[in-house]
């Protein structure tokens, strides 16, 4: 595949990178940092053993970015097949309700500002016939719970989209696929205690890649975590009040 990627520098996204240069997909990154940018291309050369990883600055935060990143994509690429997004922001539930800015600022990145990165990436891909849209939400979204209500939220809005994205455009071709990872030890979980059954980013990696390719519209990451989510889901309400997840 031709794949336009934003946010391979670092954890899962990284991970997943990876993979798709180490079995042959063309890759071109988008991310904010041009000097992470650079370093991720060159990995990925070494990795892929052929030709030279693309590069181009596109932030969440700045939607005039995003389509010349991927205009530059389709250009280095000679058309992209797939976009990937695994760009996101997190914080703590205590430290958004501390920092209402800074609330503010992670639910406009989770959500708002990533719809408008997919929709741009969607209506590029359908002038092309179709092709997959893979883009990370998170377990977070499937039910308020008391530890991620406003991370949650971003996430559980994120979600809803792409489920409507993938009934709307599917027989269009538009292959869209939800990624909802549990628990993966990354930087970004870094200094929190792991549950158990928590994930590495390269088994997440390889989950979502056979995902991507076999075009299933949701996938939980670990596998596990689609049968803790179903529980969690199941639970009365009463129930959520006392317990502390």
């Amino acid at each position: 595949m031709k794949v336009a990627f934003l946010g391979a520098t670092r954890g899962m996204g990284r991970a997943l990178a990876r993979r798709m240069a180490e079995r042959g997909d063309a890759l071109f990154l988008l991310g904010r940092q041009a000097e992470e940018l650079e370093r991720s291309a060159r990995d990925l050369e070494v990795r892929a053993g052929q030709g030279e990883v693309g590069t181009a600055l596109c932030d969440l935060e700045q939607p005039e970015t995003f389509g010349p990143a991927l205009t530059a994509a389709e250009g280095a690429l000679g058309g992209v097949d797939a976009v990937v997004v695994t760009a996101g922001m997190f914080a703590s539930q205590e430290e958004l309700e501390a920092e209402p800015a800074r609330a503010l600022r992670l639910l406009e990145i989770n959500f708002s500002r990533t719809v408008a990165f997919c929709e741009e990436a969607r209506r590029r891909l359908l002038r092309r016939g179709g092709g997959r849209l893979c883009v990370f939400s998170s377990v977070a979204g499937d039910r308020g719970r008391k530890p991620v209500a406003i991370y949650g939220a971003s996430k559980a809005g994120l979600s809803r989209y792409l489920e409507a994205l993938d009934h709307r455009f599917r027989d269009q071709g538009l292959i869209t696929v939800c990624v909802k990872p549990g628990f993966v030890k990354t930087s970004m979980t870094a200094g929190l205690d792991p549950p158990p059954f928590a994930g590495e980013p390269d088994a997440v990696a390889k989950t979502v890649l056979r995902a991507i390719d076999r075009g299933r519209p949701v996938v939980y990451a670990p596998p596990i975590w689609r049968w803790i989510m179903l529980v969690i889901r199941l639970m009365p309400r009463f129930v959520m009040r006392r317990v502390g997840f």
